[in-house]
């Protein structure tokens, strides 16, 4: 009976999410986490042909950069850092930036197992496996003018001067070295949004880290 009471007990007890607090706004659901990514130093990045987007050819990661931010999918899912080795911000799929999305499966050096069978020279069927939601508000993400397309974002090489050791792992410390080496002003709304939360973190300080801003607005996709 003992036994009886404990088990009742233990099912009666509410369940409550580890992470509640931690929806920050536009695009951004879990900051700051870490995804098991150690890059041994700045990543050597080329653009893709085409497109305002950078990659490492030679790093067996999913790893991009645009708009001023890095950009990784692993586990079906993405994230977003402002350095090549995180912390990782993870991003919602309503808010990932289009020309990231449209990189084609060529460039995914470790592709999950649904991209199989698909055109190498075309962009993932991201419309097919997020489904018909996603597709509505996401309309026409694989239709663009490739000859209007906005610049690449310069890149962060500043970042060369801090790997091993020497990589800043403290949020604050990052955001004082990226404000001042690093002048790009962003024109995505996600990326615009993780800029501000680090420099309101900064301002803050670490015990306001995680709070957030907790608004349902979401950004326009930009073309």
């Amino acid at each position: 009976m003992r036994y009886l009471l404990i088990m009742l007990s233990m099912l009666l007890v509410p369940l409550t999410p580890a992470r509640a607090e931690v929806s920050v706004g536009v695009g951004i659901s879990v900051p700051g986490v870490s995804i098991g990514i150690n890059l041994p130093a700045y990543p050597r990045l080329v653009r893709v042909p085409g497109y305002p987007v950078y990659y490492d050819p030679r790093v067996n990661v999913n790893l991009f950069f645009y708009d001023g931010l890095y950009w990784v999918f692993q586990g079906d899912n993405w994230y977003a850092s402002s350095w090549y080795n995180g912390p990782w911000d993870m991003v919602d799929p309503y808010d990932v930036p289009l020309y990231v999305l449209r990189v084609p499966v060529r460039y995914y050096h470790q592709p999950p197992p649904y991209f199989h069978g698909w055109r190498a020279d075309a962009p993932p069927r991201w419309d097919e496996h997020w489904g018909r939601d996603w597709e509505q508000r996401r309309s026409g993400w694989d239709k663009w003018n490739r000859r209007s397309g906005p610049p690449p974002a310069p890149l962060p090489t500043y970042q060369r001067n801090y790997s091993g050791d020497r990589y800043p792992r403290e949020p604050e410390r990052q955001q004082t070295i990226r404000s001042e080496r690093y002048r790009y002003q962003p024109r995505e709304p996600v990326t615009q949004q993780h800029y501000q939360r680090q420099r309101n973190e900064h301002q803050n300080g670490p015990q306001d880290r995680g709070r957030g801003n907790q608004r349902d607005e979401r950004g326009h996709d930009r073309q």
